[in-house]
């Protein structure tokens, strides 16, 4: 990543804060990021093949201002931190499904930042945590809405979060072994084409807001302000495209 694909990344975010890599720094960008970039998978339902490159992503999620899932959005902020100075390990993780079962290797990627302290970092989940959470603390970290916590279980950790006055679910299992980028591109496919992925199944567009979050999940666009939910169903292609630009600023 070039000094100047580095300034039009944090324009993308619109962070304009410090840049060294301190633990306030990380915070900071994992926050504008989330704030800046949706979780989404229009390019699986568009027919966009998605590629783990740097260049492609780059294009896509800076320079044509989209969002993308796991693989995309985690594989660039990645080199973004490494470009800054942090020291980056992807990881593979492992999401629960339906029915309680966990999904395979490298269904998903996170990154862990070591600093004085192993930080797990996620700009790729959907309803990520908005700040990093300590890899190695069993104490509960309560974020806007969500409380999250990480338990040993056995060789894995597993990423537990709670809504107010609710139970713990279970979000997904993850390792500390280190993995390249390359090394999720089967799942990656796996996940644009399979008929039993949960991305071929559904459209989701959706990013945090500092009150709350907005969501087009088919054609509902729910909206959530200091807890309450609005939603509201919408009633052709039309509603949906300028839902995406005005809520999104994406264009198709």
């Amino acid at each position: 990543m070039t000094d100047l694909e580095l300034a039009r990344y944090l324009e993308r975010i619109h962070y304009t804060g410090a840049l060294t890599p301190t633990k306030e720094t990380l915070f900071d960008l994992q926050l504008a990021h989330l704030l800046a970039v949706p979780f989404e998978n229009l390019s699986i339902h568009a027919g966009e093949t998605i590629q783990l490159c740097e260049d492609w992503l780059f294009d896509k999620i800076v320079a044509r201002r989209r969002g993308g899932f796991c693989y995309e959005l985690n594989g660039l902020f990645a080199q973004l931190l490494r470009q800054l100075g942090f020291k980056v390990t992807m990881l593979s993780g492992h999401t629960i499904r339906g029915d309680g079962s966990f999904g395979a290797e490298f269904d998903h990627l996170v990154l862990m930042v070591e600093l004085a302290e192993r930080w797990l970092v996620e700009v790729g989940f959907g309803d990520s945590a908005r700040q990093p959470l300590l890899i190695d603390s069993r104490q509960e970290s309560a974020q806007y809405e969500f409380t999250y916590r990480i338990v040993q279980a056995g060789e894995r950790l597993i990423l537990m979060r709670r809504a107010e006055g609710g139970e713990w679910t279970t979000q997904y299992r993850f390792t500390l072994a280190p993995h390249e980028l390359t090394e999720y591109q089967e799942m990656c496919q796996y996940h644009q084409t399979s008929p039993q992925s949960s991305f071929t199944q559904r459209q989701i567009c959706t990013v945090a807001r500092r009150d709350g979050r907005v969501t087009l999940s088919g054609m509902r666009r729910i909206e959530t302000i200091d807890g309450k939910r609005a939603e509201r169903l919408l009633a052709n292609a039309q509603e949906y495209a300028a839902a995406l630009a005005q809520d999104f600023g994406i264009v198709m």
